[in-house]
């Protein structure tokens, strides 16, 4: 596996104004709409309530912001708090977005559809904090995958165990709006003296390759470092891990990854095909949204379904 690559040496979107993004724009997923590449990512206002804003580009580089957020905390499990960390992904004509509901108490995985990425249906939390197989803490982090597998869709979360929180889930589902968690224990753990010490957390929606579920991660070591790791999956069976990367491909670098609300942070997100690359999106510093780069072949997905 490649280490990823920057396309700019400075922030695709930092801070703005005296609004919602006063504070930090971070997080992001992406996506396409018709022509457009579409950013869907977290905002941050002066009191620390979070957004999700909206952002549109003709060549997934450069981007034009909405002026109003699209995702605004409205719901009980969201009030006074926020939502956080968008994934999206889109599955037979229609747009999924999962992220985290945080209302100053609980920070619960929640689920969302739309048809046109600006006016969504809320479907409210899938995956409850503090219960589950082996969940004792909050959910968080949703990545699909964008079609079934022998009759299911899986997503991967991350949760806490007892003693050790910060780890990777399996679920299921059949609808998208109820799931059932596969595994009565994490399906990828935290590595002691890794980079993955303390956080094992899905990045962007895993891609399915002839190989089997290729997903990005973000591990944070024991200094609360972030960085980007990589994992595979069995297609056959996806909590079945058959490969990941001892070293991360990605770490922060610049002055902008460095220090910001958060420090030493690239969180990945959002990964879109552009011709012979993919393109990365990434939370830097809790505070800016940076883009990386990496060859097409380097995650070669199939096209069968």
């Amino acid at each position: 596996m490649r280490d990823l690559h920057r396309v700019s040496g400075e922030p695709a979107l930092a801070p703005q104004g005296k609004g919602f993004e006063e504070a930090g724009v971070f997080n992001p997923a992406v996506t396409r709409l018709g022509s457009e590449v579409v950013m869907l990512y977290r905002a941050q206002d002066e009191k620390g309530k979070s957004t999700i804003g909206y952002a549109s580009s003709p060549d997934g580089i450069h981007f034009h912001r909405a002026e109003h957020p699209v995702l605004q905390p409205e719901a009980p499990y969201e009030k006074d708090g926020g939502v956080e960390d968008p994934r999206v992904v889109q599955i037979e004509g229609k747009y999924w977005l999962t992220y985290t509901g945080y209302n100053t108490k609980d920070a619960q995985l929640c689920i969302a559809s739309s048809d046109d990425l600006v006016h969504w249906e809320r479907h409210g939390v899938i995956l409850p904090a503090y219960r589950g197989r082996w969940n004792r803490g909050w959910t968080k982090s949703g990545a699909i995958l964008d079609r079934k597998l022998n009759g299911k869709f899986w997503m991967y979360f991350m949760a806490d165990a007892k003693d050790h929180p910060g780890q990777m889930g399996v679920a299921w589902s059949t609808d998208l709006t109820h799931w059932t968690e596969a595994l009565d224990h994490p399906v990828l753990e935290t590595r002691t003296g890794l980079f993955d010490a303390r956080v094992a957390e899905p990045g962007p929606p895993p891609v399915l390759t002839r190989d089997g579920i290729f997903l990005f991660y973000n591990g944070a070591d024991a200094n609360l470092v972030y960085r980007t790791g990589w994992v595979l999956f069995d297609r056959q069976n996806p909590a079945r891990v058959l490969a990941r990367a001892r070293q991360p491909v990605f770490a922060p670098e610049k002055a902008w990854e460095r220090t910001g609300q958060v420090p030493n942070v690239v969180f990945l997100e959002g990964m879109i095909r552009d011709r012979a690359r993919w393109l990365l999106y990434y939370g830097a510093a809790d505070k800016y949204i940076g883009i990386a780069e990496t060859p097409f072949g380097v995650v070669n997905p199939t096209d069968s379904r």
